[in-house]
Formats: C-alpha cells, structure tokens, sequence
C-alpha cells in the first residue's frame, strides 16, 4: 500500500513537471511600419498570448509618443512649432531626445534626429540619372543640426530653433520598442523571451533546453553564409543592412543611408551588427558607423565599453571590432 502510495505520487510529480514544462511561443506581426517577431517563454499557450498582447500594447503606445506621421503626436507638435515655441512633452518622449542628443555629441552629429529636416533630394527607386549639385547638396542639410535642439529641464520642454526643423526616431525608434516590450515582460514575470523588430533585437533569460539564444549574422552579399553564431544572454543585436537601396555614379555606389552633416549617402558599407545591453543605443551605434565608414567606425566601437560590432563592406569582406569573440 505504501509502495502504490509512492508510486502515485510520483507520478503526480511527473505528471506536474509536464504541466509545468516551458514552451516557446512566438507572434509575428506588422508594428510601427515594420516586422515585428515577439517570442516568449511559457507554460501555457494562453499566458504566451497574454504576454504577447502585453508587449503589443506597449510597442503601440510608444508608436503613439514618438511617430512624426500621427498629427496628435507629441513629435508633431514639436516639429510643428520649429522656430516659434517649445513644447512640453512627457519626460520619457524628453529623456529620449535627451539620450539621442548625447548620442550626437559623442558620434559629432554621424547620428542625429534632426535628420528628419533633410530635403529629399536623393531617389533610391531608379528615377535619378545624374548627381544632385553640390549646392543643392548643401542646402539640404541646411536645417539639419542637433545643437538646434534645445532642451529644458525645469520647464520640461524642447524647442526646435530654427522653422522647418524636424525630429525624427527612425534611428531608434524600433529600438526603443524593443527595450521597452522586454522591461515591461520582464516586470510581470515573464522568465525569457526576444523581441525583435526588423533586425532591432533584444533578449532576456534563456532557451527552454537551458541554452544561450543564438544569434546568426550573416552575409548579405551571400545570405546561405553565416560567419558568426553568437549566444547572447540579457543583451541586444541590432543588423542594419545598406545595400538593397542604392544608386551609382561615377562607378560609385551610393546608399540610403545619409550622412546628415554633408547630404551625401554612405558608401563603402553594406552591414553592420551592433552588439550592446540596448537596442536603442545599437541601432543608433550601428546608422552611426554606415555615416563614419568602417575605419573610423571600428575604431569608434573600440573605445566603447561593452559594445561589440561586425561589420560588412561592400567587397564583401568582414570586419570585427576587438573584442568579438569569433571562435562562435
């Protein structure tokens, strides 16, 4: 009796552990423009989704605070007030322009938000047959300028100076999203978990077998080739890949990503992956070095502490900053 006693509960153990067991779920889905792939571990299917929904919700939210296209947005109104008056905004929409100013100090102005400023003189779509001017150029840039944005901190406002000024958060904003989605799963308890937004990628915990998430950067010249695998725990990737929006002159191949000091678009890059504990601060990291190119980008990465970079260029060569482990 005593042995059928222990053999029940045994199996109710078993039976418990299976119940127990964690799974991994994942939803795809269109966010802020753009492919969002939010993975968590769980239980149950229907906590999975609850979680899922969670981190929608909140992804939606920042989409709300920081989109220049929503004309009730708080970024609206800053641009819509460019060289009138500043604007009060929530401290987190204050904190983020913040962060992306100190960003532009210490990169001098490679990124920089008031890139939304720029006129649109290139054309990535095949219609340009010959180089805008030099002057046209020039102008472009005219109203682009970090240092026009200022900032108060009794008053909690910003304040564009000069009128046609303009912020946006394409550098890191998917980013931010990211880092954001993950806190707030992480605070309701969720025990691992990836968010990724289009290359913008931020992860917590482990797999459910105990391991690392992997990681595979690949080549985009060759895409059946990966040259890294890396294990990431409680750290943001974000890839950024230059070379599908391109035009060529002279024998130079131009991309879409501009250099916001000159009006001219990088060359030279066609991917970068940014290895850091934010997406936000990767993603801007990583438009950063397509602007600096990849000497000046590398040696950039290596004065950073805890920041890692793989770069691609357009020869298809590799290159890794110096404290990449590439045995993975």
């Amino acid at each position: 009796m005593l042995m059928k006693k222990k053999i029940l509960i045994y199996s109710l153990f078993l039976c418990l552990g299976i119940t127990n067991a964690q799974e991994t779920h994942k939803r795809t889905l269109m966010l802020m423009g753009s492919r969002f792939d939010i993975t968590v571990v769980s239980t149950t299917k229907d906590n999975a989704n609850k979680y899922i929904d969670i981190a929608i919700a909140e992804i939606s939210r920042i989409e709300k605070l920081i989109s220049s296209w929503d004309a009730n947005s708080q970024t609206t109104l800053i641009n819509q007030n460019a060289g009138v008056k500043a604007v009060k905004v929530d401290l987190e929409l204050f904190e983020l322009i913040e962060r992306a100013v100190q960003i532009s100090k210490l990169t001098d102005g490679a990124f920089d938000i008031s890139y939304a400023s720029m006129d649109r003189i290139w054309k990535f779509d095949g219609s340009m047959n010959k180089m805008p001017s030099k002057e046209k150029i020039k102008n472009s840039v005219a109203k682009v300028g970090y240092n026009n944005i200022v900032l108060n901190h009794e008053t909690q406002t910003v304040f564009l100076k000069h009128k046609g000024m303009k912020i946006g958060f394409g550098g890191i904003g998917k980013g931010y999203a990211a880092d954001k989605a993950k806190a707030l799963l992480k605070s309701k308890g969720v025990s691992a978990g990836i968010i990724n937004a289009s290359g913008d990628l931020n992860t917590w915990g482990k797999q459910t077998n105990g391991d690392d998430w992997q990681v595979a950067i690949k080549n985009p010249l060759n895409k059946n080739k990966v040259f890294a695998l890396l294990p990431i725990y409680e750290q943001a990737v974000v890839t950024s890949g230059n070379y599908e929006k391109s035009v060529t002159f002279n024998g130079k191949k131009y991309t879409h990503i501009i250099d916001p000091r000159t009006g001219y678009p990088s060359s030279g890059i066609v991917s970068v992956s940014v290895l850091t504990s934010s997406a936000e601060l990767a993603d801007a990291i990583a438009t950063s070095i397509f602007v600096m190119g990849k000497e000046v980008g590398l040696d950039f990465v290596n004065q950073l502490k805890s920041v890692e970079c793989i770069i691609v260029d357009d020869s298809g060569k590799v290159h890794y900053s110096n404290n990449i482990n590439k045995s993975n």
